[in-house]
């Protein structure tokens, strides 16, 4: 049998021939716009004010997106010239080889959040906020975004195993995510819909006032990691059963 890390370097292999990285740097680019154009006053406020306008569009439109545009395209080769019938006959074990998509899929994740990270502060030096970094409510936001995004990221990883179509995958995620702004206005429905789960985490810590956002982060959290697992063993099980 193959070793995880072979696997897991040669997903990473198939990455690096795309163009992927245009995507993850593309929302903390059009985040700092944001933040450059906010009218944010200097006061002891501002580095949250300011992570309140960045983080509403980079969690609302972009983190949510993000997990199955990355899916789609890690599963791209497989569907492409009966790829799947090819990589299943290998000595590979298939959940080895459907952890080191999702691997692969939650780095890129992670590292558009740290770009996210460096904007932030960099758009904030910029505009010469001399009050302290908050650097626990950021490291919550970062992270807490970040994690919000793995169930995501499985559960587009699933549907890009299923559907041998590229764009299926990602037309569905862009249809729900759409309707965030809304859904985040329902304290009821908004913990258990995955695609507003990133702004949530994200925005847990800020002034806003209304809706899911007034729930705490640790009762958000939980809903996060059990669907997280639930998505998770799905896709496990999934390519367990995935005919050659």
């Amino acid at each position: 049998m193959a070793s995880f890390a072979k696997v897991l370097s040669s997903e990473r292999l198939k990455m690096s021939k795309t163009n992927m990285w245009i995507l993850v740097i593309m929302s903390p680019i059009v985040s700092s716009l944001v933040g450059i154009l906010s009218n944010i006053p200097e006061d002891h406020k501002s580095w949250g004010v300011l992570l309140m306008y960045m983080a509403s569009v980079h969690a609302m439109l972009f983190l949510p997106i993000l997990p199955g545009v990355f899916a789609a395209f890690i599963c791209r080769y497989e569907h492409v010239g009966g790829g799947w019938k090819q990589i299943l006959a290998l000595p590979v074990k298939r959940s080895s080889l459907y952890i080191a998509k999702f691997t692969v899929v939650a780095g890129m994740l992670a590292v558009s959040q740290l770009l996210f990270t460096a904007v932030y502060l960099g758009i904030g030096f910029m505009r010469g906020f001399t009050a302290p970094i908050p650097w626990e409510l950021i490291a919550t936001s970062i992270l807490g975004g970040w994690i919000a995004t793995l169930p995501l990221a499985a559960l587009q990883l699933t549907a890009s195993l299923v559907w041998t179509s590229f764009a299926a995958p990602l037309a569905l995620n862009v249809i729900f995510t759409l309707p965030n702004m809304l859904v985040a206005n329902s304290e009821r429905f908004a913990p258990y819909y995955p695609w507003v789960q990133p702004m949530l985490t994200m925005l847990s810590a800020s002034s806003e006032d209304f809706g899911a956002f007034n729930l705490p982060l640790s009762q958000i959290m939980t809903i996060v990691v059990s669907s997280f697992v639930v998505f998770f063993v799905a896709g496990l099980v999934l390519i367990g059963r995935k005919e050659v």
